[in-house]
């Protein structure tokens, strides 16, 4: 005759397998998680021309706005210049001025008009020129976002292209991680990850912007079946909330259930 006691052993086991089989479920339910870290495609700022950096008016780590004065290179030959082609076009303007008059009495020939005219043009076109190159000694920041890094302080010579610093506008911000060949199929432009990080509050989500065509860390030309099963392909993804991320932060990047892939078969 079963006494209570057993029916309880019964009734325990029962349970204990029920549990075994939710957690189990859970488990396979749950999305992979791939380790990957934060980048950026930084925006930088240089002369045209080389000189050296006179004012520096931002900060590292300070957000700043687009065309917001940034720093400023020394202008002298620049000025020169203008004023060197301030002087032709007072001249040219002079010559221009007494050849139109001299054809108007018809003292003068329409060559000599015809060659001041287009003195005068490219005296005008020449001043353009030098007063731009003298605007581009101030710089201002080309889009919103925050600097980065400063690569040159006030009174270092700073080359021609070369940049003195570096933005980064919030959409230029991206996660990178690898998934395994068989989870590929399974990504798409679009799709949605979650994000973690140490110190992040809740998940990150953000949406897979790249997905590379080719494999990474694999022999060129001959792949084996053990050699396949290494083959990794790198993913980005945009955040949705790029402020709460730092470039070079290693995330750790889930994937929604749908995009999991299956349990490998049997070999």
């Amino acid at each position: 005759m079963t006494t209570l006691r057993e029916i309880g052993r019964h009734v325990a086991r029962a349970a204990f397998v029920v549990l075994l089989c939710t957690v189990l479920a859970a488990c396979n339910d749950a999305p992979v998680t791939y380790q990957g870290w934060v980048e950026a495609n930084l925006i930088f700022v240089g002369p045209d021309e080389a000189g050296r950096v006179e004012t520096l008016s931002v900060r590292e780590g300070e957000a700043v706005e687009t065309k917001a004065p940034l720093f400023t290179v020394d202008d002298a030959l620049q000025r020169a210049e203008v004023n060197m082609y301030e002087a032709q076009l007072a001249n040219a303007q002079q010559a221009y001025d007494r050849a139109q008059m001299l054809l108007k009495t018809q003292s003068g020939t329409q060559r000599t008009y015809d060659e001041a005219e287009a003195a005068l043009r490219t005296a005008k076109a020449r001043l353009v020129t030098a007063k731009t190159h003298l605007d581009r000694r101030v710089l201002m920041s080309p889009v919103t976002g925050v600097v980065q890094q400063i690569y040159f302080r006030p009174g270092e010579m700073v080359s021609a292209g070369k940049p003195v610093l570096a933005i980064l506008p919030p959409g230029n911000l991206k996660v990178r991680f690898f998934v395994p060949q068989e989870t590929l199929p399974r990504i798409a432009y679009g799709n949605t990850i979650r994000v973690r990080c140490d110190g992040c509050a809740g998940d990150i989500t953000a949406r897979v912007s790249f997905i590379a065509r080719s494999a990474e860390f694999t022999p060129p030309v001959i792949y084996s079946l053990q050699e396949r099963d290494k083959l990794v392909f790198l993913i980005e993804a945009l955040p949705d909330r790029p402020d709460a991320l730092r470039v070079g932060q290693p995330v750790d990047v889930a994937l929604d259930a749908a995009q999991t892939p299956a349990p490998a078969a049997a070999k």
